[in-house]
């Protein structure tokens, strides 16, 4: 099955000069999403998780997945103001702005064995702000899953402490 197949780029979203990567279609189609997930979860080797962390919002599609594959938790990455406990908050930059996230600083306990997810890696600002975040808390991160990573944008730089695993590379 070519995971490609399911995915289809929107130009000029969310802005002009973005080429946009809709993963809908692959979440449409039950065997493509399936396929998706056993390669996520093949690319672990093995590896002990204790929890999944997937990023604000469609980090939480897959990351939901994997957690229950898996048999662990699964904890939220969100927006500020998005979370009702006390939360750490890390800001970052990416390719057309910056933004925050958060985390509840009761989520991960010293020593756990972390799986993050997210959909998408473009320049990696999400995904090192969430790594960031995750080690604060003293999680130990054995990977970061993306289904689709824009390697023109140079995103696993911003990553060079983790293993990253991409399904799919443009």
């Amino acid at each position: 099955m070519q995971l490609t197949d399911y995915i289809r780029t929107i130009p000029d979203f969310p802005k002009e000069g973005i080429s946009y990567k809709d993963i809908t279609p692959l979440l449409i189609n039950p065997k493509a999403c399936e396929f998706a997930l056993s390669k996520l979860i093949e690319g672990l080797d093995g590896k002990q998780i204790d929890k999944v962390v997937g990023i604000e919002s469609r980090g939480f599609l897959f990351g939901m997945l994997l957690a229950k594959a898996l048999g662990v938790g699964f904890i939220p990455i969100r927006k500020p103001g998005k979370l009702p406990s006390k939360t750490f908050s890390q800001a970052y930059d990416l390719e057309y702005g910056s933004d925050t996230i958060e985390i509840h600083k009761d989520a991960i306990h010293q020593g756990e064995q972390i799986l993050l997810h997210d959909d998408l890696l473009a320049t990696g600002g999400t995904a090192a702000a969430a790594c960031q975040l995750l080690n604060k808390l003293g999680g130990e991160i054995v990977q970061v899953n993306f289904i689709i990573e824009l390697d023109f944008l140079g995103g696993r730089k911003l990553l060079p402490n983790n293993k990253v695993n991409s399904l799919i590379r443009y």
